[in-house]
């Protein structure tokens, strides 16, 4: 099962929710994990849960947005690890608003989370994987590395959702555009896009109630109305939302050797339902 022995994987947001599943399916499968979170606590968290089940794992905490996120992460992977084999850009959150009633400041909040920073990473991890690939070519060797970008079924347009599904659907076109460019690296560069999973982000609210989260000094609305939930069930083939674990498992198996000749590819992972 150890199919990823060796390998170094670079997960965002991977203290809680799927991010965690992704992690820690992937330790299992061999690879040593960069952990990151915006907080220290659930980072930890992760990182001595995987080596107390025999992996390794190192924590990298930091909005990614910040601007010097990008070096500082992948610095961690080549100082802990020796290089970078996985990158799976999963870090995000939601900010709802009709597009009349939406602020410059959700806009670019959601834009800089699930697009800039994804391109930061990817730019800052390049000279690393370039060097890495030359010289494995060098060596008469092929030694594929993989790139997982997170999207969303609301990719496809979504009501009061802007900022998101522009986001979404842009890191869709830059899934394809680096499954181009790096294919002469040995690059698989794919996404997921998923459509309901259950996480504090769509969990369900009792009556009218309204739940928060604090991202960066920020208290954001969390949660969908019970009707809304039991409304998108009843839409989805399989008849209901999907676990972290499974969303996890999506995007963990493009990271196998088994996805090794797919590339610029997004699989939708939600249930039978959605398109982008």
């Amino acid at each position: 099962m150890r199919k990823l022995e060796g390998k170094v994987a670079l997960v965002t947001g991977s203290g809680r929710g799927i991010g965690r599943e992704v992690a820690v399916q992937l330790a299992a499968y061999g690879a040593k994990l960069v952990v990151n979170d915006l907080d220290q606590a659930p980072a930890d968290e992760v990182v001595a849960e995987i080596r107390a089940a025999g992996g390794e794992a190192v924590a990298c905490v930091g909005s990614v947005t910040a601007p010097d996120f990008a070096d500082r992460f992948v610095a961690t992977a080549v100082k802990s690890f020796g290089g970078i084999d996985i990158i799976v850009n999963n870090a995000g959150f939601t900010w709802d608003n009709v597009i009349q009633k939406m602020t410059d400041e959700q806009w670019y909040a959601i834009i800089d989370c699930h697009l800039t920073a994804p391109f930061r990473i990817l730019r800052a991890a390049q000279p690393v994987i370039s060097a890495a690939a030359k010289a494995e070519a060098a060596e008469g060797k092929e030694v594929l590395r993989k790139i997982v970008n997170i999207s969303s079924s609301a990719a496809g347009g979504n009501a009061g959702q802007t900022n998101y599904s522009s986001a979404k659907a842009g890191i869709l076109g830059m899934t394809k555009t680096l499954s181009k460019e790096w294919g002469r690296l040995k690059v698989n560069v794919n996404a997921v896009a998923f459509g309901l999973i259950e996480t504090r982000l769509t969990q369900a609210l009792a009556g009218d109630d309204s739940k928060t989260v604090n991202i960066e000094g920020r208290e954001i609305k969390v949660g969908v109305q019970q009707s809304m939930l039991e409304g998108a069930s009843r839409m989805i083939p399989l008849g209901r939302a999907g676990t972290p674990t499974e969303a996890a498992g999506s995007v963990v198996m493009l990271c196998l050797p088994e996805a090794n000749y797919v590339s610029g590819q997004t699989i939708i992972c939600g249930g039978g339902f959605g398109a982008v």
